[in-house]
């Protein structure tokens, strides 16, 4: 890697970051499992995957490395005790309680190929590629339930920032909220502790206390300063023991921040991480969902005596970013202007959910016109790409992509 593992703020230029390019796993959707598996509908996978195809190639085209989750796993899986580590996790984690039938998944699993391995970890094993195995070995195992996979498929991988985050020097691994996306953690943890490409890196897990915390929650104000949104699928004692960790020194294993800033936003799916409605987007600017300036309440949370959290409420949103960043003023952007149903429309569509390559150049879906020309009347330069497909997922271009290295600002 040409650049070191490093992020401290949301606009710095993007140097490397790590995507999930959509595959089989989405295949898997049908009507039935649209809820269990997030989804409120059947994307079309060709065309979903040209445009994260042409999301790659504008970060490339803007001097972004980049890299992919299945590539970076089927490297790892290469070694033979990390493909058993594999297996075992996949049965425990998929509760076959069996042990004739986990003998038999364990003997197909072994048989793969490191890159087939790999596509299992994420495209889940489906019933019919084992049963005709549990046929041939007269087992009694043969009442099922409807349910078509043994290891269930991970359609939501490619939202990439919210397994895993890059806090300056090190990762945090978070808990997901749901059991559909708790796998991806697993994959992320794999290849952060074991891949070469973060070696000597610093990776903080199992600091949550099994309370949830998402990257989408998670904004990198400053080298000083992070930002956590309370939402539906961050929960504060997550955020508490995230703070706790990360404002440790470097010798104690943090990250030496000195704050975190916390945005309580309304607990509801529609808004359901922080990015979904409130991006950063220039030194002193945000991109802001105007549907819910009135209701958010901020806190405070600093360092009091030995391991004690001193926490209390900013007077509002504006103010505690100002101060937290040491400007005169910051602007915040609603997208969609003052039209309240634009601007319902295009936070659906994730008008919000920006992604900065560099101070005041971001990448955003081109369906969301209003918020995009907003964005450039307040002097935001827009790389906007398709995204009729990527957006059925309710996620963005900040949600499908893991920054790994940002320049400093």
């Amino acid at each position: 890697m040409q650049h070191s593992i490093h992020v401290s703020s949301e606009i710095g230029a993007l140097r490397a970051v790590l995507l999930h390019r959509p595959g089989s796993e989405l295949e898997s959707l049908t009507p039935r499992y649209l809820d269990s598996m997030l989804f409120e509908d059947i994307p079309f996978l060709a065309q979903m995957q040209e445009e994260h195809d042409q999301f790659a190639r504008v970060l490339t085209d803007h001097g972004c490395l980049v890299y992919y989750v299945s590539d970076l796993l089927k490297e790892v899986l290469e070694y033979p005790q990390l493909q058993k580590q594999a297996i075992d996790y996949l049965i425990e984690s998929s509760h076959i309680v069996s042990p004739d039938l986990g003998h038999i998944i364990r003997e197909h699993l072994e048989g793969y190929s490191p890159g087939e391995l790999a596509s299992c970890c994420i495209a889940g094993l489906r019933k019919a590629q084992v049963d005709p195995k549990i046929k041939k070995k007269t087992l009694s195992y043969y009442i099922r339930d409807a349910y078509p996979y043994y290891i269930s498929p991970l359609p939501n991988l490619y939202f990439t920032r919210d397994p895993a985050t890059v806090v300056k020097d090190g990762i945090s691994i978070n808990l997901m909220k749901t059991e559909a996306r708790r796998r991806e953690r697993w994959i992320m943890s794999m290849i952060t502790k074991t891949h070469p490409l973060f070696a000597s890196v610093p990776i903080h897990a199992d600091y949550s206390a099994n309370s949830s915390i998402e990257g989408g929650d998670i904004l990198m104000l400053s080298e000083s300063c992070a930002i956590v949104g309370s939402s539906a699928r961050t929960e504060v004692w997550a955020i508490e023991a995230f703070a706790r960790t990360m404002m440790a020194p470097k010798e104690s294993k943090g990250e030496g921040l000195d704050q975190v800033l916390v945005i309580q936003i309304p607990y509801t799916r529609a808004y359901m991480h922080l990015d979904t409605v409130f991006t950063m987007v220039d030194r002193d600017a945000f991109c802001m969902y105007g549907g819910i300036e009135a209701s958010v309440k901020v806190f405070s949370i600093t360092k009091g005596r030995r391991d004690t959290l001193n926490i209390h409420e900013e007077p509002n949103l504006r103010s505690a970013l100002k101060k937290a960043l040491s400007v005169p003023s910051v602007r915040i952007i609603r997208a969609s202007g003052d039209d309240a149903i634009a601007a319902d429309r295009e936070q659906w569509n994730d008008s919000n959910n920006t992604l900065a390559i560099d101070c005041g150049t971001v990448i955003t879906y081109r369906r969301n016109i209003i918020s995009n020309e907003t964005l450039e009347k307040n002097g935001v330069t827009v790389i906007p790409i398709q995204g009729s497909e990527l957006v059925r997922g309710r996620g963005g271009p900040r949600c499908m992509s893991m920054p790994l290295c940002r320049d400093q600002i």
